[in-house]
């Protein structure tokens, strides 16, 4: 089988490309490797995925929408995963404009590619902050998610409506995964262990926002990519029209359609952990104590996320099996193999 990845160079879509590698799967991996991040990052991910035989990389960007269509003409591929996006929510204050482009104008990119060569499913990204101002928790994919409160959510938000459209229209399958704070090895450099674990290392203070009264639902990567493969073999399957029905109308569920081939799951780790305790994960994992600035809430921020994720654990068995000790322990392995211990040099 042939899958096109997107944001193959990412972090989440750099673990995904290489688990279908590894199952003999061959990989068409497109990638922009912009600047939002460091580009040597992308490039050393991209350079472990080169190694595999079954790895395709193309450089474009989604809103090339011709190139990306010739590439889907030639590869023809049966799977789309597309994980390619402008992530993070702060910098959506910063340059809204990213958005737009990549979230909005790159997506309807690849579902015009889906309407025209029809993949056997598309699985796409979208967030836990779709959540916005819903204060009920955990967070359920049956619950409504119309007051994001930010840009990235809005984008995101407008994603899962835009696929269900397509989908209805054309019959694709279509998944979306709002994921919630994934971490571990090789990932991104805005995110918060990151940063942490760059600051700690330097002895620099870490910003530590909401004076610290935040909880996450951090996800390991190694079980979101099982969640993703998951998914990716279970296509929602293609339902009835219900126009003219004589049934009783029921109040439509979000997580599922009632006309389209169409779903939307949560894909998290199920426990939220305080921030708090996760920090201190990283200060054992280290062996160094943060030094802490207390801040205020982020415009656009939210105290806590909390995932409900028994839609996805009935239908493929999603079990997410990683403890937050681990997960943090592998990804400062990881770190201090990848960048080197600035104390060894002291």
């Amino acid at each position: 089988m042939t899958v096109l990845v997107t944001g193959a160079a990412g972090f989440i879509g750099y673990h995904v490309a290489g688990a279908l590698l590894a199952q003999g799967e061959a990989v068409v991996g497109l990638d922009n490797f912009n600047a939002y991040y460091d580009v040597g990052l992308k490039e050393a991910r991209a350079a472990r995925l080169r190694e595999h035989a079954g790895f395709t990389e193309v450089r474009m960007d989604l809103t090339e929408t011709d190139r990306v269509l010739a590439v889907m003409a030639e590869h023809r591929p049966r799977l789309v995963v597309h994980l390619a996006a402008q992530a993070g929510v702060r910098y959506s204050l910063e340059n809204p404009r990213a958005y737009v482009d990549s979230n909005l104008l790159g997506f309807f990119t690849i579902l015009e590619a889906a309407r025209l060569h029809r993949p056997e499913h598309v699985v796409f990204a979208s967030t836990s902050s779709v959540y916005g101002a819903n204060t009920v928790q955990p967070f359920s994919p049956h619950h409504g998610a119309d007051h994001p409160m930010t840009l990235y959510a809005a984008t995101k938000r407008a994603n899962e409506a835009m696929a269900h459209s397509y989908a209805h229209l054309y019959g694709v399958p279509m998944t979306g995964l709002r994921f919630f704070t994934v971490y571990g090895p090789w990932g991104r450099p805005d995110m918060a262990l990151f940063k942490f674990t760059r600051a700690m290392l330097a002895g620099e203070p870490i910003t530590v926002f909401n004076n610290g009264q935040m909880a996450r639902d951090f996800t390991y990567i190694d079980d979101i990519v099982t969640g993703i493969l998951g998914v990716a073999a279970h296509p929602p399957a293609p339902r009835p029209e219900t126009a003219g029905s004589t049934e009783v109308p029921q109040p439509l569920d979000p997580a599922c359609s009632p006309v389209a081939p169409f779903a939307v799951h949560n894909i998290g780790n199920g426990q939220p952990v305080p921030l708090m305790d996760y920090i201190a994960e990283l200060e054992a994992a280290l062996g160094v104590e943060a030094i802490k600035e207390m801040l205020p809430m982020q415009p656009g921020d939210v105290p806590g996320t909390w995932a409900d994720v028994s839609d996805l654990s009935d239908a493929i068995g999603y079990a997410p099996s990683t403890p937050v000790a681990v997960g943090v322990r592998r990804f400062v392995e990881w770190y201090l193999s990848f960048y080197g211990d600035p104390r060894a040099a002291g």
